[in-house]
């Protein structure tokens, strides 16, 4: 085992490739975290858009790309290939990163199922695609949650962040298609949406801080390519993938800045708290 400085701080996070996860590490970097980062896209070129929508067209981004970001800021960045649905690829990534590391400070869960079913009615919504849903967006994440607690309550404490998501607590203004969204993805994300304050009333005075971040509508590069098509182009305002990562950044800089097990929105906190220039003024 190749222990780093204990003066060093160690992330994990989850869905790197592209998205918030991508802006997640970078912002982290920044910060002056290590940067462990997991996704099933290894180099650029090979990510496909595998939504209801997405029509298998290529999307940009990757962990090598992620990586050369990390090390431009000065961090040292440790890229593992790894997928939801693949609950011993998950496993092996924690083990690599405790086991490189010495282990991990910092987990963020934002990795979700992006595969069909997200965005389908109720009447098109078959039970093993619900399953599919919930074992990546809810199992996938425990298995996760429970590798890193070891670790981190050896130490005496560890931070946790959950993206969780605004259809995790709204109901939607309308049916999927006129700017709603599929009942599989918001029934997965509620689940996942109970793990922070379980985790802070279980653990909190072990060390541990969960929270909840809600990124609000964010137009990742996928998002942007499948607005039109979902039916929520020019409905919602939607933020970069930077403003919750700053957040996110935050809150692991500052953990008792919040409650622990809150759920932090993460729009209003990167305005309240001045993280982030203000995006919805014109340039």
């Amino acid at each position: 085992m190749v222990t780093a400085d204990r003066g060093v701080r160690r992330a994990l996070v989850t869905g790197a490739s592209r998205g918030i996860g991508k802006a997640t590490a970078v912002a982290l970097a920044r910060a002056g975290w290590d940067v462990a980062i997991t996704a099933r896209t290894a180099r650029e070129g090979d990510g496909r858009d595998d939504s209801d929508t997405g029509g298998g067209r290529p999307v940009p981004g990757s962990l090598e790309t992620t990586a050369g970001l990390v090390r431009d800021a000065g961090r040292t960045p440790l890229s593992l290939v790894a997928d939801l649905h693949d609950r011993i690829s998950l496993i092996a990534a924690v083990g690599t990163v405790v086991d490189r590391w010495g282990g991990v400070d910092l987990l963020v869960n934002n990795a979700v199922d992006t595969g069909p079913g997200s965005m389908v009615p109720i009447s098109e919504l078959s039970a093993d695609r619900l399953a599919t849903k919930l074992e990546a967006n809810v199992v996938a994440q425990f298995v996760l949650i429970a590798e890193v607690l070891p670790s981190m309550l050896s130490q005496g404490g560890g931070t946790i962040v959950d993206v969780t998501s605004h259809t995790a607590t709204a109901d939607p203004p309308g049916p999927v298609g006129e700017g709603g969204w599929g009942l599989a993805y918001a029934a997965s994300k509620a689940a996942f949406h109970r793990f922070a304050p379980m985790l802070a009333i279980e653990l909190g005075h072990r060390g541990i801080r969960a929270y909840n971040v809600d990124p609000g509508y964010v137009e990742t590069e996928r998002q942007q390519a499948n607005a039109t098509a979902l039916g929520l182009s020019g409905r919602y305002a939607g933020a970069p993938p930077s403003v919750p990562a700053s957040v996110v950044a935050w809150l692991a800089g500052h953990p008792d800045a919040v409650e622990n097990g809150a759920t932090v929105r993460a729009q209003k906190a990167a305005l309240v708290h001045g993280l982030h220039p203000d995006w919805r003024q014109p340039a």
